[in-house]
């Protein structure tokens, strides 16, 4: 079993940032890839970010290429957003290997 639990969600004016984290716990030794998708109201699912542990390997959507970054520290991954977007409103959740989920934390953009 894995628990994932993320925070750093909140309100930002456009063209700030903010910084995600996710911990896991639990069987983390289980755990070999994890990524960052977002949901916004009305929309579909969409992955923002993932990271394979094993390589360091990191894969970002077109959408925040060169504006977020994810990275890990021990059993917490992070991800950092900048020059923030109201397209960039939603709820944020964490992922590990795509079968485990966080609670999911919203992020506000006013423009």
């Amino acid at each position: 079993q894995v628990q994932l639990a993320e925070s750093g969600g909140g309100l930002v004016q456009a063209g700030g940032s903010l910084r995600l984290s996710c911990a896991a716990s639990g069987r983390t030794f289980t755990i070999y890839t994890m990524a960052w998708f977002r949901q916004a109201p009305g929309k579909e699912r969409e992955q923002v970010s993932r990271i394979w542990l094993a390589s360091g390997n990191t894969h970002y959507a077109d959408s925040v290429k060169g504006r977020f970054t994810i990275s890990r520290d021990r059993t917490t991954v992070y991800l950092q957003m900048n020059s923030l977007q109201p397209e960039d409103t939603a709820v944020y959740y964490c992922a590990a290997n795509s079968e485990f989920w966080g609670q999911g934390t919203q992020v506000t953009v006013s423009s």
